[in-house]
């Protein structure tokens, strides 16, 4: 460490002197590593916000399909849910939109709109799925570089130096896999909860807009495209004897 480094630590306070002596132990690999911690974090924050339940299923759009009578008019959810930018919105806006269609045709525009919100709610999921995996990588191949400089040392004969450059190999090794194990785990268990909170609210969805289709094709005749089967000739009848 060079005199301006210990000059500039020794101001530090007390724990801030900790963390920097750990990540300055830890070797070049701690860079990248701390590049993943933060893009984790932010991934994290920004998803917690996305995920909240009011910005996707919108308790006054629940509540007003549920108040929905099979067959009656759905103006008023067809308002609430125009300037409304959740994705339960979106989807039962893309619904009302085609009620004049066939059942089976608004069905099918309907699960394509469900699948395309649906990677809108997983969007940045990708992001921990990877530091989950690169960041214990990066902090074995960190503890691979402290163990090569411990092997390098040992071979340099005894000597203060050469303690000191065992000692540091060390601390980059352990600290190295340390860092990348303590950023894999948290982001391991975002991923997970993320996972599973967008498959509950694509179920929660998909039962919504299922009961929105069943109450707003109520008791209509569905449309015959082929020409209805003729009648059957009666029998001619035999003339009595």
């Amino acid at each position: 460490m060079t005199i301006t480094a210990t000059l500039f630590l020794a101001q530090m306070p007390e724990t801030v002197q900790a963390v920097w002596t750990f990540f300055h132990s830890g070797g070049i690999f701690m860079w990248p590593l701390l590049i993943c911690s933060i893009m984790m974090v932010t991934t994290i924050i920004l998803r917690t916000i996305a995920l909240r339940r009011k910005n996707v299923l919108p308790l006054v759009v629940e509540s007003e399909i549920e108040r929905l009578v099979p067959g009656g008019s759905a103006e008023r959810l067809a308002r609430i849910v125009q300037h409304d930018p959740s994705a339960l919105s979106r989807i039962v806006w893309a619904a009302l939109q085609q009620l004049r269609a066939p059942r089976n045709e608004t069905v099918e525009m309907v699960e394509t709109k469900a699948r395309h919100e649906v990677i809108v709610l997983e969007r940045g999921l990708i992001v921990l799925e990877i530091i989950t995996g690169i960041a214990p990588l990066l902090g074995l191949i960190g503890a691979v570089s402290g163990l090569v400089r411990v092997f390098s040392a040992l071979g340099l004969g005894a000597g203060a130096q050469n303690t000191e450059a065992i000692a540091l190999g060390i601390a980059e090794a352990l600290n190295a896999t340390v860092f990348g194990l303590s950023i894999a785990v948290p982001s391991l268990v975002a991923f997970s909860y993320f996972s599973r909170k967008v498959e509950m609210m694509s179920v929660e969805i998909e039962t919504l807009v299922v009961e929105l289709i069943s109450k707003c094709y109520y008791g209509r005749v569905p449309r015959s495209d082929g020409v209805p089967p003729a009648r059957a000739a009666a029998p001619a009848r035999t003339p009595a004897a």
